[in-house]
């Protein structure tokens, strides 16, 4: 997930739109890692893994409205994101975190960048 989050900081950075080829693929990166390590994350990891998939999200919705040839693949490369968003969010609450706290730690995850 670090590589993720650093690949984030990048494109966060970058004062063009990335192609949908390699936003796609970006996606497809964030959720295979979930996948595979979810169970097995940390708090912190876990909580940049909400701010990458929220940041996707909103990415995502962004260029749908704007995409004609991508509408389709770009609702459900947010919806998805959104799926694990909402699954991190759950994951914390339960493991003892108020959504105040998770709020606030996404909020200083989003100054660091």
């Amino acid at each position: 997930m670090e590589q993720l989050f650093v690949k984030m900081k990048e494109y966060l950075h970058m004062d063009s739109e990335i192609p949908f080829d390699e936003f796609s693929e970006y996606h497809k990166n964030v959720i295979k890692v979930l996948k595979d390590s979810f169970e097995e994350m940390e708090q912190e990891t876990r909580l940049q893994a909400r701010y990458i998939c929220s940041i996707v999200q909103a990415n995502a919705d962004s260029r749908a409205k704007r995409s004609k040839a991508n509408t389709k693949a770009y609702k459900k490369i947010s919806s998805k994101a959104g799926f694990w968003m909402d699954a991190i969010n759950f994951r914390l609450l339960k493991d003892g975190m108020l959504q105040a706290e998770i709020d606030k730690r996404t909020e200083e995850i989003n100054d660091a960048m």
